[in-house]
């Protein structure tokens, strides 16, 4: 791959929220090569700390349950909102595929260089999946990293739920992205001729 497809094809990624989403299944093989893709992500000590779980198809009305049920535990009583309930419950028939993404700590590395490799893995899948055309919005919030949900998908301490990737194909045409640009961001210290290179 040229440089300048990859750095296209970063510009491109784009994370569409799930009620902009086609509800259309997609074929397993596009959801194993993200899946692929994460597992090649940089990692200290090779502990390959990412966890994923993927619900699609029928899977997702307990999903839905367990997000549900999430909200009802998570919530003080006195916040408590029955729609906002049933917002958890439905919101998984709105992408046809949700990845749980979980962090399993090696136990030789600090914690956070372990949550920086799971989301590099992650990129590394929406990489993929921008190249298929697809959405891959990675989300959180109370339903989605609540203890509760994280036993649903067979997560156990000290593996953490970190959220949830969910992939579709965006029902608008595909957004255009903006940043700032990137050299407002960066100091330059190098002090070296500028003819030489490294």
């Amino acid at each position: 791959m040229l440089t300048s497809d990859l750095l296209s094809l970063i510009a491109q990624r784009r994370s569409i929220k799930q009620n902009l989403l086609k509800p259309d299944p997609l074929p397993r093989e596009w959801i194993e090569q993200m899946l692929e893709a994460a597992n090649w992500a940089p990692n200290h000590g090779d502990s390959e700390p990412w966890r994923f779980s993927v619900f699609a198809g029928a899977a997702r009305q307990a999903l839905g349950e367990a997000f549900a049920q999430s909200y009802r535990l998570g919530i003080p009583a006195e916040k408590y909102n029955p729609l906002a309930e049933k917002i958890q419950a439905e919101r998984v028939w709105l992408a046809p595929v949700w990845i749980a993404v979980g962090m399993q700590p090696g136990g030789h590395h600090p914690e956070w260089e372990e949550v920086a490799a799971v989301g590099a893995a992650v990129h590394a899948a929406q990489l993929v999946a921008a190249s298929l055309g697809l959405s891959a919005f990675w989300t959180s919030g109370l339903a989605v990293l609540h203890e509760n949900t994280a036993r649903f998908v067979g997560l156990q301490a000290p593996t953490k739920l970190l959220g949830f990737v969910y992939v579709g194909h965006p029902s608008i045409p595909w957004p255009r992205g903006v940043r700032r640009d990137w050299q407002s961001k960066v100091e330059w210290h190098w002090d070296v001729p500028s003819n030489t290179g490294f």
